[in-house]
């Protein structure tokens, strides 16, 4: 086992690690992740008691507890770029030993749980509704870039995907991986389930259009009309396959919950995406707080 180079993993002069700006013990073994960097103290709000508040460019981190549960939650920025920062620093937290910049023989397995956004591709998925994400299918190509395995029902199921859209002709390589299932149990009622698509970007690679004609104009379509036995897909936003792919390499628990902002079917948007996210957060945290 090699010692990780300077260049390879940043720390800074205090000990924190250069993007999250946070040192080992700033960091719960429960962690919930934002997008927004001003959802941190909206989630940080319902803590008892606040320990750490740490903060660099867009990634904020509020370590506290609820009662005697200790959690994080860490503002991650859009997209999967960001995600593969903010997932390889926290797992560097815990299971890379800053000093000698080994990897640890006792490995650490986080509870990561995407609190956000997303808009819904099924016309019985309304605006205000949640979505827990069974599956999340990458269209945005980073875990392409990671060795990873899947199992059988991944395989077949991204296998169906690419002949029904037939996306891997050119655009992307589509991956997908599974949700830690000792979380998704846990949100069942009042949650609808699906698989989650991650797109990598916000307007052509969700199918709208404003100036630029799009390559993919049937995209809304192919993804609402795929289905793998029980599987279909829910919703679509633009994190939740880079966090369960990376979290199933290196061993985590990972969930995403959307809050269902836009029915893209439909064409509706919430009147009060503040609202239903807060009705999100609460929901999370009795939960993580009962049960995690």
């Amino acid at each position: 086992m090699s010692r990780i180079a300077e260049s390879e993993l940043i720390i800074t002069n205090r000990g924190a690690i250069y993007h999250l700006n946070c040192r080992p013990e700033e960091i719960a073994t429960t962690i919930i992740t934002v997008g927004d960097p001003d959802r941190v103290k909206e989630v940080s709000k319902h803590f008892d008691k606040i320990e750490y508040k740490n903060n660099h460019r867009e990634f904020i981190t509020h370590t506290g507890y609820i009662g005697k549960k200790r959690i994080s939650c860490v503002s991650t920025g859009i997209g999967p770029d960001n995600i593969d920062i903010v997932i390889n620093e926290l797992d560097a937290l815990v299971n890379i030993d800053l000093d000698t910049r080994m990897i640890k023989e006792k490995l650490t397995s986080l509870n990561i749980i995407r609190v956000g956004t997303s808009g819904s591709l099924q016309r019985e998925i309304p605006v205000d509704s949640f979505v827990a994400s069974t599956h999340g299918l990458g269209l945005d190509n980073l875990m392409n870039f990671y060795l990873q395995n899947n199992n059988e029902e991944e395989k077949r199921i991204i296998q169906a995907f690419n002949t029904h859209t037939q996306m891997h002709q050119g655009i992307s390589a589509p991956y997908i991986n599974t949700a830690g299932m000792s979380l998704l149990k846990h949100f069942v009622n009042n949650f609808h389930q699906g698989i989650t698509v991650t797109c990598p970007g916000f307007y052509g690679p969700q199918g709208r259009v404003l100036r630029m004609g799009l390559t993919q104009p049937k995209l809304i379509d192919h993804l609402t009309s795929f289905s793998f036995g029980q599987h279909r897909i829910s919703n679509f936003e633009m994190e939740t396959s880079a966090i369960y792919g990376m979290g199933k390499v290196l061993g985590h628990h990972c969930l995403s919950l959307s809050a269902i902002v836009a029915n893209r079917i439909s064409k509706e948007f919430s009147k009060d995406g503040n609202a239903v996210v807060e009705k999100l957060i609460t929901a999370t945290l009795q939960i993580i707080s009962d049960n995690i």
